[in-house]
């Protein structure tokens, strides 16, 4: 069973969202969290596999709750799905520069939502819908200067830094492998060392690093 914490300030959403949820039977909603400090609290009493995270909520905002998440070494494995009904909010790209695995317009369909948790859950990032590539253009233009970037860079080859470019551009590991001659699975441990070497927590913060430190560039293609 995948486990759920919702955090949203509205009742209606926090229901709407459980009743969703109760209908599938591999998710089960654990907990709900009516604001931000709440979330971090019942984050470490639940030690959910997933939360689902509103971004505007009283107390402590979503972005406030997903940094302490985040920065608390005994929840490395629970995994925050930044929710919003905003297409282009700068708290977003914040979230994801946390360490947050992605997010979602609040008017998924259910299905989908069903699949964006499942896939949160197994460690993987949430970076492929268009909207999040928008966000991330939008708001990636604002880059590290240009010393801080070289030496976040530093400790990568100039291979890894390549594969980093293309996890930038939203590349899956077989693309990645077809794009640079060689396989999915070489393609993942180069992956994997980036994280390592850059204290990535994972794929979603490889992407703002990408953009950060100028390898991918807003509005590329």
């Amino acid at each position: 069973m995948i486990r759920v914490l919702l955090a949203d300030d509205q009742t209606v959403v926090r229901a709407g969202f459980r009743a969703l949820l109760d209908l599938t039977d591999d998710l089960v909603v654990v907990a709900e969290a009516p604001d931000g400090l709440r979330a971090v609290e019942l984050a470490r009493s639940t030690r959910p596999d997933v939360v689902l995270m509103d971004i505007r909520m009283p107390r402590a905002d979503g972005l406030e709750a997903t940094r302490r998440i985040v920065a608390d070494g005994t929840l490395d494995d629970v995994r925050v799905l930044i929710l919003t009904t905003f297409e282009a909010d700068a708290y977003v790209f914040e979230a994801l520069r946390l360490g947050a695995a992605g997010f979602l317009l609040k008017d998924i369909e259910p299905d989908d939502l069903r699949t964006a948790i499942r896939t949160v859950a197994l460690g993987q990032s949430l970076l492929a819908p268009a909207v999040t590539r928008r966000v991330i253009e939008e708001f990636a233009r604002l880059r590290a200067p240009e010393d801080m970037a070289r030496a976040w860079l530093e400790p990568l080859t100039a291979r890894e830094r390549e594969v980093l470019a293309h996890v930038g551009r939203g590349l899956s590991n077989d693309e990645i492998g077809d794009r640079l001659a060689m396989s999915p699975l070489t393609a993942k441990t180069h992956v994997s060392r980036v994280m390592t070497k850059l204290g990535a927590r994972d794929r979603a913060q490889l992407v703002v690093f990408a953009y950060e430190t100028g390898l991918v560039r807003a509005g590329e293609r």
